[in-house]
């Protein structure tokens, strides 16, 4: 199995994610790859920081972290995100490499 691309993990444990954001959807959920990004629909609308807490909210209660173990690298005002999770355990891990 090739590793995911959008996935990297980095030197200190934590895991960078690349992401691709559409916000506004009916419901908050992965949806699968888009390029080498992985692909998620948000609820939240793209006003004021929403659709980022939003994003960050949803993946620390996808990988059972503190929402402050999750932050935005980049990609602030754009679709294209990359969002760095601290203390993901390995079980995350897993789950969030069987989405791509």
């Amino acid at each position: 199995m090739t590793a995911a691309v959008w996935l990297r993990e980095a030197a200190d444990g934590s895991v960078v994610l690349t992401l691709h954001i559409q916000p506004g959807a009916k419901k908050t959920e992965f949806v699968g790859l888009h390029g080498e990004a992985l692909k998620i629909r948000l609820a939240a609308p793209p006003v004021d920081g929403k659709a980022n807490a939003a994003l960050c909210a949803f993946l620390a209660d996808f990988c059972g972290v503190p929402k402050s173990a999750v932050s935005l690298v980049s990609g602030e005002t754009s679709r294209a995100k990359r969002v760095r999770i601290d203390g993901a355990s390995a079980g995350a891990l897993a789950r969030l490499r069987a989405l791509g």
